[in-house]
């Protein structure tokens, strides 16, 4: 982030009832920080505090998480605020420390010092499509997640209400139809049963909440204008997730930067003269999470994806090997269609799509050639994925 002589970056660890800020010069000189309350007077105490350097840029960490409320509060308010990944931040504070030691003032110290030498930091931007967006896709996440621990207890229930119990996948009108078998005449059988009567009537209500959303999703990603929703094995869920935690696409230089940010790009393993790669543990996992339910649904389909796979389990790949070549493919074709979504939105109705970089990427369908590279070496600032000025 380029700065002049008279700006300043204020360096915060937000918590929920508190945000500890420290004031940095372009010089890394400290010209000021304190402890606030989120509270209204605490806020109000803050911004007034921060009024004597008009020209200012506030650093928060973990804008998509913890740091979000106050973040959305600052842009409300006409500040200007960048993110900084939690990751950059610990970095910083080792670096600066010489030891890990964590408090809420070293973490605001490391915070600060990011906000003033890192180049590229993401500007947090208010936007209500994306802010609806993640309300709605964190919503349904929650209902699949009490899908599958409501499925788990009630297989618990009929294993020790039906002998062998139920088959793994469980709808909640075959459960009813299995307890209707069943007629306990002790009283543990009994509770057990009407346990499992009520865990199926829950079922039967995320079920009908889950299409719901699902609906609202797709009529809401699909306003976007995104075309992601066109690839095999990404539905509204997986569609809307990409669209909020990538946010702009051409902030990733390539498609490599892409795979290493999402942790698909495989890591070096070689050793001597054995070459090979292994899966990356890193990154994004819930985009990473969406690549890989991609990956499965276009396995469990006659798709180019499943061609792919195959044919490297012909050349000798395992199957974890495969899958993770299956997902940096993916990965490639998932960055090529938000690029070009991107420039088609860029140059307006009739605008051609494609990239002004030399960085190629996959076409629609993974056979297509692209990189095996691992992790990418260090991104030039300037090498954008520039989009065409539209006249």
């Amino acid at each position: 982030m380029s700065v002049t002589s008279d700006r300043v970056v204020i360096g915060m660890d937000p918590h929920k009832r508190s945000a500890t800020i420290e004031v940095m010069a372009g010089d890394e000189t400290v010209v000021g920080g304190g402890r606030f309350d989120t509270d209204r007077d605490g806020y109000a105490a803050m911004r007034k505090y921060a009024r004597q350097w008009p020209n200012r840029v506030w650093a928060i960490e973990g804008c998509q998480g913890i740091g979000r409320h106050i973040a959305n509060r600052l842009l409300a308010d006409g500040e200007q605020v960048v993110d900084v990944p939690p990751k950059l931040s610990a970095r910083a504070r080792v670096f600066a420390t010489g030891q890990g030691r964590k408090t809420d003032a070293t973490d605001a110290h490391s915070i600060a010092l990011v906000g003033t030498r890192m180049a590229g930091l993401r500007p947090v931007v208010n936007d209500d499509q994306l802010a609806l967006l993640r309300i709605l896709v964190d919503r349904r996440r929650s209902l699949g997640e009490d899908h599958t621990r409501m499925v788990s207890q009630l297989h618990q229930l009929l294993l020790e209400l039906i002998p062998g119990g139920a088959k793994k996948s469980l709808s909640a009108a075959q459960a009813k139809a299995l307890l209707a078998t069943v007629r306990p005449r002790d009283a543990v059988g009994k509770a057990r049963r009407r346990v499992a009567a009520e865990l199926i009537a829950d079922l039967e209500r995320v079920y009908r909440r889950s299409k719901e959303a699902d609906k609202e999703l797709r009529e809401l990603v699909a306003s976007t204008g995104t075309t992601l929703m066109d690839l095999h094995g990404i539905g509204p869920s997986g569609a809307a997730r990409l669209l909020v935690e990538v946010g702009d696409i051409t902030r990733f230089p390539n498609r490599a930067h892409f795979a290493s940010w999402n942790g698909t790009a495989p890591i070096d393993a070689s050793s001597g003269d054995q070459v090979r790669h292994r899966l990356s543990r890193a990154g994004n996992r819930q985009i990473n999470r969406v690549l890989h339910i991609m990956a499965t649904v276009q396995l469990r389909n006659p798709t180019e994806g499943r061609a792919y796979f195959d044919r490297k389990k012909a050349d000798g790949k395992t199957s974890m090997e495969a899958m993770r070549a299956l997902k940096r493919r993916l990965s490639d074709i998932v960055y090529r269609t938000m690029i070009n979504d991107a420039v088609a939105t860029a140059a307006g109705p009739g605008g051609q799509r494609g990239t002004t970089t030399d960085s190629s990427v996959t076409g629609s369908h993974p056979h297509a050639g692209s990189s095996e590279k691992s992790l990418p070496g260090p991104a030039k600032t300037q090498d954008r994925t520039l989009l065409p000025a539209v006249s």
